[in-house]
């Protein structure tokens, strides 16, 4: 029976593609940078379209079609903040969410002035990871504690 289905399999080879595609699930990956400076801090954002009791988080965003993950970390703090970062590990990759997968990476600040982009963030700030603002997202707390690892 095995040797049959590897063999139809291989007969299907043109339209392999569209049958993975059609039998298996489809996600957006959201991309997390967990920004840290010099003295340890961790770069936290308040964002608007957040809900108004966690509007606390990571800087973060969505993956273009073909985007190298460490990129969007990049282009992600750059758009939200002006900042320009370096990508260090990956530190969480989750795809227990019905649409979207999760990554996070560890990034160190290379310089950059704030500036925030007004249409998403309010207010962002350096804070230690013992003295974090209310209202953060819960997905945050251990990445800015360092206690997950993907």
């Amino acid at each position: 029976m095995r040797r049959l289905i590897a063999r139809l399999w291989r007969l299907l080879r043109p339209v392999q593609n569209r049958i993975v595609w059609t039998l298996n699930a489809k996600f957006v990956v959201g991309v997390i940078g967990v920004v840290r400076d010099d003295e340890g801090r961790v770069l936290l954002l308040r964002h608007r379209m957040w809900p108004p009791n966690r509007p606390w988080g990571l800087p973060s965003g969505f993956a273009h079609k073909g985007e190298d993950l460490r990129d969007t970390v990049i282009r992600e703090v750059k758009e939200e903040t002006g900042l320009d970062v370096e990508v260090g590990r990956l530190v969480m990759l989750n795809s227990g969410f019905r649409t979207r997968m999760e990554v996070a990476y560890e990034a160190r600040l290379l310089g950059g002035e704030l500036r925030l982009d007004p249409f998403e963030i309010l207010e962002a700030r350096w804070c230690s990871p013992d003295d974090l603002p209310q209202g953060i997202q819960p997905v945050c707390l251990p990445l800015v504690r360092g206690e997950t690892s993907p």
